[in-house]
């Protein structure tokens, strides 16, 4: 008997839990199906929300590449130790093998005096003058990159006075001022993307509460004739919820097109402009999860403006 009682009990709570997925269903699908029957406001809508979307998701991906660039450009922030003149240059060798065993310091590159003239001679254009010298003027430089360059003033600069009580060195060279502006354009450029996007979230939740909240409208007397047969608040929201969550979706989907298209056309440019100057500089895009990322933030911020008109509508709807 009781075994027949869990079955009946459990046949009942499956065909509840089939009801309710079918309710959902016929909602999400008979949602898409009310704005493919006017398409051109629905169209209008959805570029709208696109635009809004796909502009915090440029902020988002220049900055991206921002901070890809400055990784790039870490190499140029590097130390440069000029050696005294009497240091031979395998004294010098010697000097930039004992710092590769810093823990600090992420890599050394020893530049001889000879090398550094070949190179000078390479890219001045004054190959013809510099063959006039007697001596060779430069001095030979250990190049040395140190680890997280970016993060700490104070790790930097106590580096750089470890280097300068070095006897072989004649002084040590970094630019401070951009390492510091560096960081500052990355901050502003970080904290401006977020207010920004949080400005444009707000916009899309309030055009897509507009929206609903113009559709409530066009379908009042269903919302009436619902409320007089007893239907709670949470199924008359329910087909509008999913029309709000089309409107996220289908303009998410649409802003990562325009992103990808704006970035496709501006890759080619990038990449020549990063050949002048022999860096190996690419585009970034936006990747998988950040794609699944957007869709569903989208689509939240849609559904809470829809949640938000309708929360407050349907309380002031009262059926005669």
């Amino acid at each position: 008997m009781k075994q027949t009682r869990r079955k009946h009990t459990g046949q009942r709570l499956l065909e509840i839990f089939q009801a309710y997925l079918i309710n959902h269903a016929h909602g999400l699908f008979s949602s898409l199906g009310r704005l493919t029957r006017t398409p051109f406001t629905s169209t209008m809508t959805i570029l709208v929300l696109s635009i809004a979307i796909s502009l915090a998701g440029c902020f988002y991906i220049i900055v991206a590449n921002i901070q890809q660039l400055t990784g790039n450009l870490e190499a140029s922030n590097q130390m440069s130790l000029f050696l005294k003149e009497h240091v031979a240059e395998s004294a010098g060798q010697k000097l930039a093998e004992q710092l590769t065993q810093n823990a600090n310091i992420e890599s050394v590159k020893f530049i001889s005096k000879n090398q550094a003239m070949d190179e000078f001679k390479a890219n001045s254009g004054f190959g013809d003058a510099l063959n006039s010298l007697d001596n060779n003027p430069l001095p030979n430089v250990i190049q040395v990159l140190p680890k997280n360059v970016l993060d700490s003033r104070e790790a930097l600069d106590s580096l750089m006075a470890e280097f300068k009580q070095l006897p072989q060195v004649e002084f040590v060279q970094v630019d401070m001022q951009w390492v510091e502006r560096l960081q500052t354009i990355v901050l502003i450029a970080s904290r401006g993307v977020m207010l920004v996007s949080v400005l444009l979230g707000f916009a899309v939740t309030f055009i897509t509460g507009n929206t609903i909240r113009l559709e409530l409208q066009n379908r009042q007397d269903e919302v009436f004739i619902s409320k007089l047969v007893g239907a709670t608040h949470a199924f008359i929201q329910r087909p509008f919820l999913y029309t709000g969550f089309w409107l996220g979706f289908i303009a998410g989907f649409s802003a990562w097109l325009i992103i990808t298209i704006m970035l496709l056309i501006l890759e080619s440019p990038v990449e020549k402009l990063s050949s002048l100057y022999n860096s190996s500089f690419e585009l970034l895009f936006l990747s998988f999860s950040e794609f699944i990322l957007l869709l569903m933030i989208a689509s939240a911020l849609a559904v809470l403006g829809s949640w938000a008109v309708l929360h407050y509508q349907l309380r002031q709807i009262k059926p005669q």
